[in-house]
């Protein structure tokens, strides 16, 4: 008997299929080979038609059926992991009315200032902890000002993976870790954020019935079972955006606890039990997959744009054709500081933990007598594993006590240069396991249906590949970074002058 996990993206879907026993994985799929596209009309826009991600969840779920020769009846259950932050608008026939207006998709940054400027600034961090920023509501409250012809068609509004479980189920329903991330969401009312809804001129009955995050939230219909090959009456029994559902999938579910990737862009998610905040503007926070009333569970989320991007950048662009482990093995032969060298990762656009500041990516202290391309491979390095610590230190200023960080088997957690940086500047041990979100909404599923007590039980078998913990000779590291830090500052100084 088995579980399946869908991660829906905006490039691919992916799905897995999870031993129910053991909660191993069996196999894993993914739809199309290539990526999807991603329409963009104007400059800063990005739209998908949410029925292209329906299509290939029935091709990924049609393959993972046929090349593991699984039956429907051995299908017990479904999680579902999703792009967050989009929005899925559908008339009373449960028809899309536009394309999906996606996580990338930056057109409602003045509609959601102008609303928290209505609102207030003190009731959006007491209430919401965040700003509503270019979040769904900001996205619905612009196609009401932009598209109203659309607008008056909207019978029901979701997110991304809201849209998936209505197809599968033919009912529409929601979470409060979803209405969290579409800034929808009321922590001291645990409740939707109607009064937000009102204050930008949209019917709270736009939203659908609220479901727990785990647990029965429907079943496969009989035309969800007709276009997936699955059986009618399979529950639908997780649902979560992917940041949280990969911390989930890292058995990141605790205060102090902390998951981190390191792909093009770096995120660190960082579990807190605190309905608080100071960074309203560089820190969002979303309701973690276990958050409740009596026991909050708060994700943190610091996003930085130019990481694994600058990586890849220092790759094409130095000479030799080296590959990630070639380039990591300079760069560990060099000392830490990398003899003074510093460089800044910024150069992927306005830095959200930086204020929107765009400081461009940059090297100083360049020396042309001393600096090799190993020094520029373990500068770079160290430069994006400063950016990490940067982001994290105002996360602890915000109230989170760093104990242990997850990352997922990426190439910037396997450079021990950039790992034995953020452990020693943190205090923090890091574990590398090797997971995936598909896999980790399958075993969500498994959960919440009780077959194993906790997400421990269920990711038992993952095992860690490579751990890392503080180094005791830390003065070089805590000196390189002290500088780097400083010289960030004077850097963000000037640009804002």
């Amino acid at each position: 008997m088995y579980w399946i996990g869908y991660d829906i993206g905006s490039s691919s879907v992916k799905a897995a299929l999870v031993e129910s026993a053991t909660g191993r994985e069996v196999a894993r799929v993914q739809s199309p080979e290539r990526e999807m596209p991603i329409t963009s009309d104007q400059p800063g826009w990005g739209e998908q038609p949410p029925g292209l991600w329906w299509e290939h969840v029935k091709k990924a779920t049609s393959e993972l059926l046929r090349t593991t020769d699984t039956k429907a009846e051995s299908i017990l259950g479904i999680g579902i992991s999703y792009q967050m932050h989009g929005l899925v608008a559908v008339d009373r026939d449960l028809k899309v009315v536009r394309p999906s207006i996606i996580w990338c998709d930056s057109r409602a940054v003045g509609v959601g200032d102008r609303l928290m400027e209505a609102v207030g600034e003190n009731r959006c961090r007491d209430r919401l902890l965040n700003a509503p920023g270019n979040f769904t509501l900001s996205k619905l409250a612009w196609v009401k000002e932009h598209e109203p012809e659309r607008y008056v068609r909207i019978h029901q509004v979701m997110l991304p993976g809201d849209y998936i479980a209505m197809k599968f189920s033919g009912t529409c329903t929601t979470t409060a870790s979803g209405l969290s991330e579409g800034i929808l969401w009321d922590y001291r009312e645990e409740a939707p954020a109607t009064w937000l809804m009102e204050a930008a001129g949209i019917d709270p009955g736009l939203l659908p019935r609220v479901v727990p995050t785990f647990g029965a939230q429907a079943e496969i219909g009989a035309q969800g079972a007709a276009e997936t090959g699955l059986r009618e009456g399979t529950p639908i029994l997780y649902r979560a955006g992917d940041q949280p559902n990969n911390a989930l999938s890292l058995n990141v579910m605790q205060p102090g606890e902390v998951a981190a990737t390191g792909g093009t862009s770096g995120v660190v998610y960082a579990i807190s039990d605190r309905l608080d905040t100071r960074e309203l503007h560089r820190v969002n926070h979303f309701a973690h997959v276990n958050h409740s009333a009596g026991a909050p569970r708060i994700g943190k989320l610091l996003c930085i744009n130019g990481t694994g991007i600058q990586y890849s950048w220092m790759q094409q662009n130095t000479p030799g054709s080296l590959g990630y482990p070639q380039m990591n093995e300079l760069a560990a032969s060099v000392a830490p500081g990398a003899e003074g060298l510093r460089i800044f990762p910024f150069g992927n656009g306005a830095e959200r933990m930086l204020r929107n500041v765009h400081p461009g990516a940059s090297i100083q202290n360049l020396d042309f007598n001393i600096h090799k391309q190993p020094h520029l491979y373990r500068a770079a390095l160290e430069g994006i594993a400063f950016s990490f610590v940067y982001g994290m230190e105002l996360m602890a200023e915000d109230g989170v006590n760093l104990q242990r960080i997850r990352a997922g088997n990426d190439n910037l957690f396997r450079a021990r240069p950039f790992a034995e940086t953020i452990t020693t500047l943190t205090g923090a041990s890091i574990e590398m396991v090797a997971t995936t979100g598909a896999a980790g909404a399958a075993r969500a599923a498994a959960v919440a249906a009780g077959a194993f007590p906790d997400m421990e039980a269920a990711t038992a078998t993952d095992a860690v590949q490579l751990r890392y913990e503080p180094l005791s000779e830390s003065g070089p590291y805590r000196e390189a970074y002290t500088d780097w830090k400083n010289k960030l500052e004077t850097l963000l100084k000037t640009h804002q002058t």
